[in-house]
């Protein structure tokens, strides 16, 4: 998962304004400045898409190359993934305090909570002795440990990390499901029950990253929660899928109406302002997708 930046040019169904005009002369400028620092040239025509386009990377990258290629002329990345420290599949901690110095440069975040995955394996049933045995040879990324359970305590454990991390009321807080080419019973408990957890208790809101493969039924489980919740409003829905994609497309393009980001570049380097960086690449609704949903 990776985080993105972008500009946006032309709105939709209207006619440019003198605004847009400006920003259409600004990507061009952006296309001269991809050969000046290397950049592939593609990269500076997202600018031009008028999408929000982000990246996601695991390591996070340091102050100063985030500051380079935010501050480079019409940078093309406006939001960038944002790892909470030490979730189940993600134990790294190297995003962790950095929420405040990123705002400040003017980047908008998506939160990420990497929760348990199937790995395509069916999860074993387990007494509670072995789950006991598991966790303390120190395992916590394990097919074996989804359920209903886990998904409650694992949903208090996002809201803990994102509030220690200094994000505001409201914000969306992504949970991170893996592609799975079948859908095990236990892992839709999990998923449910961290949404509904996240729900109840209110400071936060639950959105979902999901490959397309695996969308349709993990939307359908999310939003019968949200309407049981009484919240009208749509979860957000981070979508998966390299077919067919383009930063010129919006995110519901992916094949999906609910979609409000396309991850659809995996794993790509990619350098601006002669900073290169390992990323997915991403286009997006909104430029910082979880800002505060009133």
């Amino acid at each position: 998962m990776l985080a993105t930046v972008g500009l946006l040019v032309f709105a939709c169904n209207r006619s440019p304004t003198s605004a847009d005009k400006a920003a259409e002369v600004s990507a061009k400028v952006a296309q001269i400045a991809a050969a000046v620092t290397g950049q592939d040239a593609p990269m500076a025509d997202e600018a031009e898409a008028g999408r929000y386009l982000g990246f996601d990377t695991h390591t996070y990258p340091g102050e100063a190359k985030m500051r380079a290629w935010k501050n480079a002329p019409n940078a093309p990345y406006q939001w960038v993934g944002f790892y909470l420290p030490a979730a189940p599949c993600h134990k790294a901690t190297s995003w962790s305090g950095n929420r405040q110095t990123l705002s400040d440069m003017g980047w908008g975040l998506a939160v990420v909570y990497v929760g348990q995955q199937t790995w395509n394996r069916t999860p074993r049933s387990l007494t509670p002795a072995q789950v006991a045995r598991l966790k303390a040879r120190g395992e916590t990324c394990s097919a074996d440990l989804l359920s209903a359970e886990s998904g409650a305590q694992e949903g208090l454990d996002a809201i803990r990390k994102t509030e220690v991390e200094g994000f505001p009321k409201g914000s969306v807080i992504f949970l991170d499901l893996e592609r799975t080419e079948k859908m095990p019973a236990r892992m839709r408990d999990y998923y449910k029950s961290w949404v509904a957890t996240v729900l109840t208790d209110g400071r936060y809101r639950p959105g979902i990253y999901v490959h397309s493969h695996n969308a349709k039924t993990v939307y359908d489980d999310v939003k019968g929660l949200f309407e049981a919740a009484g919240v009208t409003e749509e979860p957000r829905f981070w979508i998966a899928s390299a077919r067919d994609f383009s930063p010129e497309k919006a995110p519901a393009e992916v094949g999906h109406d609910f979609a409000g980001m396309w991850q659809g570049i995996i794993d790509v380097v990619r350098k601006v302002a002669g900073v290169a960086l390992p990323i997915d690449i991403n286009v997006s609704n909104w430029p910082s997708p979880s800002d505060v949903t009133e």
